[in-house]
């Protein structure tokens, strides 16, 4: 006799949940995203930041550190880069956890995040296509 166990709840309550990422896209709950998103378990925002990491400002940091978070995390696409320096330092300064990751890492960390109930942000830029 087998036996199987969920490891994961299917439902986080009423937080946002991404349910799919793929080249392009990130699907939260059910609505497919196409653009930089910025995501907690209560909001979602696709007008916030910038396309390209390389374009991410203070200001959009700033943006941020106003939500609350304990936590932020950068998804980076299909490949993980850093922001530049002064904006990590900025971050550390205002007593922000920030982990930076692929996009897939970063939506699979939200998650199970978001399921504890943590107060966790996720910029998360979109997969490119392999060149």
């Amino acid at each position: 006799m087998v036996f199987y166990m969920k490891l994961t709840l299917d439902s986080i309550g009423p937080a946002h949940r991404i349910r799919r990422y793929d080249v392009g896209s990130v699907t939260v709950n059910e609505t497919v995203f196409t653009r930089t998103l910025l995501l907690t378990p209560e909001h979602i925002d696709t007008a916030w930041g910038p396309e390209a990491l390389a374009e991410l400002t203070e200001g959009h940091l700033d943006s941020l550190i106003e939500l609350g978070p304990e936590i932020v995390l950068i998804g980076t696409g299909r490949y993980q880069a850093f922001p530049e320096r002064r904006l990590m330092v900025r971050a550390i300064q205002a007593g922000l956890g920030l982990e930076v990751m692929t996009t897939e890492a970063a939506c699979r960390t939200y998650n199970i995040l978001a399921a504890e109930q943590r107060r966790v942000a996720a910029v998360l830029f979109m997969i490119e296509n392999e060149s």
